[in-house]
């Protein structure tokens, strides 16, 4: 019988010497092989688990509900956050009224990268925004994403390295390994029906479009927030607000904003 990976994750009321130990040596004696353990908050402790059934984790599950000071929290398939949550030591802050919309600061840009490099491995279409300030780590961050997903990235709006603002790609650019980024506020300001063209063509081809600013995008376009599959924000810190009023304000005295970072 093929085994199959499973997540568990318990919370620590009371930790004491040998309690990690006594779970492995069950898990063992079960014949549980541990792929990684990690704590994934300050009270919890996650497992990437190798097993024959479903029937075997149910009846550990049963064995560690007896165990005193821990409570089992989870045991299912894992998810890509269960995996990345024991790969990291944390666990990606999610809405939680929008359960599309996932949460960083800039001192978990490894793990934004690494959550990031996960969604764009997977082939079709994925529109995916992210929101944050300037100078916070959005493009840099979607760009080493790319990277480690072994994909190309295409600027099709930018003002990373000089003002971008594409009306055609050259015939190999359509490719569906490309990511395509777009920036909501340049595509907005600086830009004519050619390049909504061809933002149009390009939200049709079935590969990952990403859009840095995806609210300002949404104003004065036929697409809306419920169009994207996720929203990404990253702030500087956690308290730090996402707004647009300064951006703006600076676009609208400037004619040409090309040197601005967004």
């Amino acid at each position: 019988m093929e085994k199959k990976e499973w997540y568990l994750e318990y919370e620590i009321h009371k930790n004491r010497p040998g309690l990690l130990g006594d779970i492995s040596s069950l898990l063992g004696m079960l014949s549980v092989n541990i792929i990684a353990i990690n704590g994934v908050n300050d009270s919890r402790r996650g497992m990437l688990l190798l097993s024959d059934s479903k029937e075997q984790m149910e009846q550990i599950q049963e064995i560690l509900n007896t165990i005193e000071n821990i409570t089992v929290t989870k045991l299912r398939e894992p998810k890509l956050r269960d995996r990345l949550a024991v790969r990291h030591g944390r666990y990606i802050e999610r809405d939680a009224d929008e359960k599309n919309t996932f949460r960083f600061v800039r001192d978990e840009l490894g793990l934004l990268v690494d959550f990031l490099a996960e969604l764009l491995k997977k082939d079709g279409h994925k529109l995916i925004g992210v929101r944050g300030m300037p100078r916070v780590g959005k493009t840099e961050s979607i760009v080493a994403s790319s990277v480690c997903a072994n994909k190309r990235w295409l600027f099709v709006s930018s003002t990373l390295l000089k003002q971008t603002v594409r009306k055609k790609l050259a015939s190999d650019e359509y490719s569906l390994n490309n990511v395509f980024i777009i920036d909501g506020i340049v595509s907005i300001k600086r830009s004519d029906e050619q390049h909504w063209q061809l933002i149009r063509e390009i939200m049709r081809i079935p590969a990952t479009k990403i859009v840095e600013h995806p609210d300002i995008f949404v104003r004065q376009t036929e697409y809306t927030l419920e169009d994207f599959d996720y929203i990404i924000e990253l702030r500087s810190d956690p308290d730090e607000e996402i707004t647009y009023d300064l951006i703006e304000k600076e676009m609208d005295k400037s004619s040409d904003f090309s040197n601005f970072d967004f």
